[in-house]
């Protein structure tokens, strides 16, 4: 097994912070177990096995995590300290790191990520990181928001905004691939893209669309005096009300990429610099 260079626990690694965004793990589970939910159709995609170890690149507070430490030896990483003291409470081995940049080298088997590559925003390092990380012959399989993920929820985001003078484009912190785009970058790196899917799912909420902006759209809020913030929420849902709210029940527009890509045998881990 080779030696780990182990990200540190002590605080998040430099650029892994969206501004604006906190992640509260109380105010996760309640507004957002739906993620990890839908998450174990990924898992069934990678089919842990009993020997292997596996990374969990951005593993939220660990629910998943859990279910693959399961099944294998299981190391999770996320850029929220919040959530990996939830991790940590769990008893699992989790660290704080910027996925763009991480520091493993020749120790996994697969990386497994679920709901999370979508906020990394340098997608090549991030798969540059995962490349140098996995041995030859591991697979990176994964699901993130892909081309087209909550268009109806930014656009009407951004345009209670504009209506208050604001440009919210620039805050947007989400990088949402097409199937094309994600293929190439795989591919440019030396991955074998196995299988490659995107695919709508309204995904229920399991209360207001304004409990999901908290959630997961704070870098609009944040550009909002905390006094204005409620009344900003209920005009976005008033405009989405047509759209996304049928029978008592709020349906966010998710588009999500799934893929299994393989790092073939004979590949050495890049060292880094």
């Amino acid at each position: 097994m080779a030696a780990v260079n182990r990200p540190s626990s002590a605080g998040p690694a430099p650029g892994a912070s969206i501004a604006g965004q906190r992640w509260d793990p109380e105010r996760y589970r309640r507004n957002a177990a739906f993620v990890p939910a839908l998450g174990r159709e990924v898992i069934t995609l990678l089919a842990p096995q009993k020997n292997e170890r596996i990374l969990d690149l951005g593993c939220g507070d660990g629910t998943l995590t859990s279910e693959l430490a399961k099944i294998a030896t299981v190391v999770g990483v996320d850029a929220s300290a919040e959530q990996i003291a939830a991790c940590q409470a769990r008893g699992l081995d989790a660290h704080v790191a910027d996925g763009n940049a991480l520091a493993f080298d020749n120790e996994f088997d697969a990386v497994f990520s679920n709901a999370a590559l979508h906020w990394m925003r340098d997608p090549d390092g991030v798969i540059a990181s995962v490349w140098r990380g996995l041995k030859p012959g591991g697979r990176f399989v994964a699901e993130c928001g892909g081309a087209g993920n909550v268009a109806h929820v930014v656009k009407a985001s951004l345009n209670a905004l504009k209506r208050r003078g604001i440009d919210g484009k620039t805050a947007i912190p989400w990088y949402f691939p097409s199937p094309d785009e994600y293929r190439a970058k795989l591919e440019a790196r030396g991955f074998k893209v196995v299988s490659m899917m995107l695919f709508q799912r309204p995904t229920e909420l399991p209360g207001r669309l304004g409990d999901w902006l908290d959630t997961f759209a704070e870098c609009f809020l944040a550009l909002l005096p905390e006094s204005q913030r409620a009344a900003y929420k209920d005009e976005v849902e008033e405009s989405l009300r047509p759209y996304l709210f049928k029978g008592g029940i709020w349906r966010a527009d998710y588009v999500r990429l799934r893929f299994d890509a393989q790092k073939p045998m004979g590949q050495p881990a890049e060292k880094r610099a």
